[in-house]
């Protein structure tokens, strides 16, 4: 009999040790951002955090140096068009001469009438949600490429929505929510479907080079882009969910750190739902049924 894992070494310690990481995390100021960046801080790596607003990332970058064990600084960048992107990579490699993960979670989203949406909303949107995506990962593949092997793979790990996958859009009216019939994220949901397909290519196109891509599709989380609604509408937002809550911290920054784990080294292409089942249709309106 043969035993195929005699000598491998399958302890939580060393499947999940991220104490050798370095990280990009754009947006990460705040957001799901901020949570990717306290999960791998706190686990001991050393994170980059990037997004506009100086202030914000000075305090987060405070706050999770205080934390510890690992450390945190930050970066002022814009990533509107190529060049913002260009400049981000080139700052990076000023700080840091290797790169195990990248985090894409930099992103906007946008809210209009149907019949009068701006085109701004989309060229924005497609600018951020997208585009960004694709040049942050071409111009950090050098860094990721440091030290990559087929055990020890880079990772990118691009940040979508359940709105690239879900049609009911959860900001209108229609949809029973957070605002007036008519109104919708139109141009949010088909630019997280493109981080989707985007993620899919750049899996397929880097496996060979030992740069895994997965991309991560949360539900409703508590950020600034969902601020408003959960402020005003929690009670119909948490109907939407089996579970009776929405994501939180730990749900995400769980999920991060097992896509940059040894224990998730041959995965790519992956695309994971972490929205507590609100989109499976089974539990609706069947609770304190007892009848199959």
């Amino acid at each position: 009999m043969t035993h195929y894992a005699a000598k491998d070494d399958l302890s939580v310690p060393n499947l999940f040790n991220f104490s050798s990481h370095v990280v990009l995390v754009t947006g990460g100021a705040t957001g799901l951002g901020e949570m990717a960046a306290q999960a791998f801080v706190q686990n001991g790596a050393h994170v980059l955090i990037a997004s506009r607003k100086e202030s914000e990332l000075k305090a987060t970058s405070d706050r999770l140096n205080k934390l510890g064990p690992g450390k945190c600084e930050y970066i002022t960048a814009d990533l509107k068009d190529k060049a913002g992107c260009e400049a981000l990579c080139a700052e990076v490699k000023k700080r840091v001469d290797r790169l195990t993960v990248l985090v894409n979670n930099t992103g906007a989203t946008w809210g209009a009438d149907y019949y009068n949406f701006p085109e701004s909303g989309w060229d924005k949107l497609m600018a951020l949600n997208v585009k960004s995506i694709f040049y942050m990962t071409v111009g950090l593949e050098p860094l990721l490429l440091k030290g990559a092997s087929p055990d020890t793979p880079g990772r990118v790990i691009n940040i979508a929505s359940m709105a690239g996958i879900q049609t009911v859009d959860v900001t209108t009216g229609e949809g029973g929510g957070l605002s007036q019939p008519g109104h919708g994220t139109f141009s949010y949901g088909p630019s997280k479907a493109a981080c989707i397909h985007l993620t899919k290519m750049q899996a397929s196109k880097l496996a060979p080079k030992n740069i895994m891509v997965n991309v991560i599709c949360p539900g409703v989380f508590p950020s600034r882009m969902t601020n408003f609604g959960l402020n005003k509408y929690m009670d119909t937002l948490v109907a939407g969910q089996p579970t009776g809550r929405i994501g939180k911290p730990s749900d995400f920054g769980g999920l991060v750190l097992f896509l940059s784990s040894a224990g998730s080294a041959h995965m790519t292409g992956n695309v994971l739902e972490i929205d507590g089942g609100s989109m499976l249709t089974g539990w609706r309106g069947k609770k304190g049924e007892s009848r199959i």
